[in-house]
This record gives C-alpha cells, structure tokens and sequence, in this order.
C-alpha cells in the first residue's frame, strides 16, 4: 500500500509536468513504467488500477484503412507478390491519413507463407510503398490472425509512447506459394520423390494432430452439433451478403484498386472489385461432397473458405498525433486480447478471445453493434455466436470469408478495414478471427 501512495503522489506529479509542457508524453511514459515495476509483484495488481490506466496508455486511433481487392487462387491478382500487395495498401492507407512516408515511426506487417517472397516481407512492403529506408519494419506470423495481431501490436507501441505514428496490416499471395522437395538440399536418393504443398504443409495443417484444419471444423460440427444444412445455408447468405454490399457499394470506400500488367504489350487491367463470390453455383452446393470426412462430413468446398490473394493495412495514431497531424481518425481502438485453447479446438478459440477483449476496453457484448468473426469456415461463425450468444443478425451483415475470399495473412486487418469504415459515431464494434495452433485474437474498435 506504501508502494502505492508512492506512485499515486509521483504519478500525479509526472502527469501535471506533461500538461504545463515541461515533460515529453513518451519520456512520461517511461518514468511511469519504470516506477510501477515494484507493483507487478503486489498480490493485488495494481494494473487493474484505474489510475494506472489512465496514466499509462495513450489512446490510439485509426486514422486511414483499406486493402486490395480480394482476388481468386490464380485468379486476377496472381502475379503480383505478397511484399507488393502489401505495398500498394501501405502506399494507399499513408495517402488516405493525409501525411508523409517520413512521418511513420514503425511497419508491422502480418505474412504467413513466406516462402519465396524474399528477405522481411514487411521491409520489402515498405520500402516498395516509398517510405523512407529509415524506418523500422517487422512480419508478423500468427497464421490467420497475423494482420489483426499487427494492429495489436502497433497499438501497444502507441499506448506505451514508443512510436506516434504506426502502419500495421497483413498481406498474403497463395497463389505465389511454392511447392517444397523435402531432403532436396541433403540428398534425394534413388526413385521418385515427393513434392509439398506450401500452402498445406505450412498454412493448414494442425501440427500436433498432422491433419488439416478441416478436420478441426469437423470435430467442431460434431461437438456443437451443427450440421450440414446450417452450414451450407450460412454459406448461402454469406454470398449473398457479400454480392448485395458489392453492388450497394458498402466495400467501395475501404479497396484501393490495383492495376496488373499482364505484359508483352496488352494493355494494364485495372483490378477494383473482389473476384470470389461471383464465381458460386448456388444450385451445386447441396451436391458437393465433403472434403475432410467422406463418411458423415458437413464442410465443404462451399462452406468453407477459399484460398485467396491480397492484402490490408491501416495508419494508427496515438491522440497526440492526431491532434499535431490535424487527422481525422475514422475509429477508435478501445482494447484487444488473445486467447488459446486445445489445437482442435482453434475454431471456436474466438469465445475466449473476445471476452477478454470486451473487459479490455470496458464494454459488455450487449454494447456491441456489428460483429466481425472470421469465416475460416461456416461452423467457425455458427459455433461462436452459439457459444458467445451474439445476435447473427449483427454478425458479418457484408458477408465474410466464405464468399470473398481468406488470404490467411490479410484477413485479420481485413476485418478491422471493414468495422473502421462501417461503424458510425458512438458504435462499437467487434472483430475476432481463430488461427491455427489453438489460437484466436480479437478487438474492440469505436466510431468516431
């Protein structure tokens, strides 16, 4: 308690110096940490204390966010590396903020198959986009929830005050995947030889069980007992959802279109609207057969997402930033978290995510007023608003993965992009996307 009193007198001080102009918000920042390390001890935590809250975190906007198209597996963005997707965003998100390459403190970008891409995908983006060779750029790796954990973690280096200014977001090109020869470098030895699948091998396969993601949607249906028919019928609306905003509009303001030269002199082609969901026969999804379990399975090609192409990033700014810059932010980040369970259990890890993210930013899910959740598969949306008891209505009104597509290192940054640009004034809303390994991250963004 002695420890306490301390720090309420200091704190108090530190935060009177910092409004009279005498002291640098970040160098404030770093006093207050410095003299709450004792605290993290105390069999009370002290981090729960509303006073540290408010002392310790500096609130972090979004200023600008878009992405790409999202385009099919060799389809209409298949030429074009992961590290150049990214870089038409990081370009386009700078522009739409309204500031200089030269004003981004840090780049965090989330890519999952890296292969073949080239040393630091993140680098690569950055300085493809003509920012400054200056700045300090990190790829982020948590499979599917890679371009939503790098939103993550910009904005904790903004609510700490070691950057202002932050470009964060997630890229990925199946397409470009290669193939891998296993003991090709040590020796292969006499006969025929097996060649991988990138993509498989290092995106959707579940390590500890040596099976496909599938399978894990499957124990998820069998578990929570939710059946074919739901999830092909979840499937439908997703499609129709996602055609109805195309042409309503609804996704207009948040593409930056991306122009493919398809060289030997035709012309450029301009790629400006999502490829997937025109490609459903909605008369041959009853009839699919299923993927991952012959006898008695329920996902299938139709209900589950696709394999897909481009990439999302938004520009984050601490208040201070945003007051200095003249910005202005489209939402506001009120808290986040990840959450873990059973590797198996991956696509309902979103129910443990989002509570946690919910108590972060000091909300009840009843305040929410649109859901995001990530349709790696229809069961993974159906499972979780069963287990959250989230209103479906709310969740995904655009349409998701499902039908547009789920470039696994975008996707998560692509939730954030769409709730930033659809939520109004005083609106919360709630993103939250499983990943493999028995993961998932989510968060809290409010309309401003």
């Amino acid at each position: 308690e002695a420890l306490r009193g301390r720090f309420h007198l200091y704190g108090s001080w530190i935060l009177e110096t910092v409004d009279a102009g005498e002291m640098a918000p970040g160098r404030a920042n770093c006093l207050l940490s410095k003299v709450a390390q004792p605290l993290r001890s105390c069999s009370r935590p002290f981090s729960s204390s509303a006073f540290y809250r408010q002392a310790m975190a500096n609130e972090v906007f979004i200023v600008s966010a878009t992405r790409t198209p999202i385009g099919s597996f060799q389809g209409a963005l298949a030429s074009i590396p992961a590290p150049r997707l990214g870089a038409a965003v990081i370009r386009s998100a700078v522009e739409k903020a309204g500031i200089q390459g030269s004003q981004v403190g840090e780049v965090y970008m989330g890519n999952v198959l890296q292969a073949g891409s080239g040393q630091a995908p993140a680098r690569q983006a950055t300085l493809f986009a003509d920012l400054p060779k200056t700045i300090p750029c990190t790829t982020v790796n948590k499979v599917c929830a890679s371009g939503m954990k790098s939103i993550m973690l910009a904005s904790q280096g903004l609510k700490c005050g070691s950057q202002d200014i932050m470009v964060a977001g997630g890229m990925e090109s199946m397409s470009n995947v290669p193939y891998y020869l296993p003991k090709g470098r040590t020796g292969l030895g006499y006969g025929d030889q097996k060649m991988v699948d990138g993509i498989v091998f290092d995106g959707l396969t579940d390590v500890y069980n040596q099976f496909h993601m599938g399978c894990c949607a499957e124990n998820t249906s069998k578990v929570h007992g939710i059946g074919r028919e739901e999830q092909d019928a979840f499937a439908i609306e997703s499609y129709k959802r996602s055609a109805a905003a195309t042409e309503g509009q609804i996704f207009k303001d948040e593409i930056t279109p991306v122009t493919v030269s398809p060289g030997r002199g035709k012309p450029d082609i301009v790629v400006a609207e999502d490829e997937e969901f025109r490609k459903v026969k909605f008369e041959k999804i009853a009839s699919l057969r299923p993927v991952f379990q012959q006898k008695d399975g329920t996902v299938t090609a139709a209900n589950a997402s696709t394999l897909n192409d481009g990439a999302a990033a938004v520009v984050l700014m601490s208040d201070s930033a945003v007051s200095s810059t003249g910005a202005k932010p489209l939402a506001k980040i009120r808290g986040f978290a990840d959450a873990a369970m059973e590797p198996i259990d991956f696509p309902i890890a979103p129910s443990a995510a989002v509570p946690l993210a919910l108590k972060n930013a000091g909300v009840s899910a009843a305040d929410i007023d649109l859901w995001e959740i990530n349709e790696a598969f229809s069961v993974v949306v159906l499972a979780n608003v069963k287990l959250l008891g989230v209103p479906a209505e709310k969740v995904n009104v655009n349409g998701g993965a499902v039908s547009l597509g789920h470039p696994i290192g975008m996707s998560g940054a692509r939730l954030v992009v769409h709730l930033a640009h659809q939520l109004k004034k005083g609106q919360l809303g709630c993103a939250s996307i499983c990943n493999g390994g028995g993961g998932a991250s989510a968060i809290v963004i409010e309309g401003v």
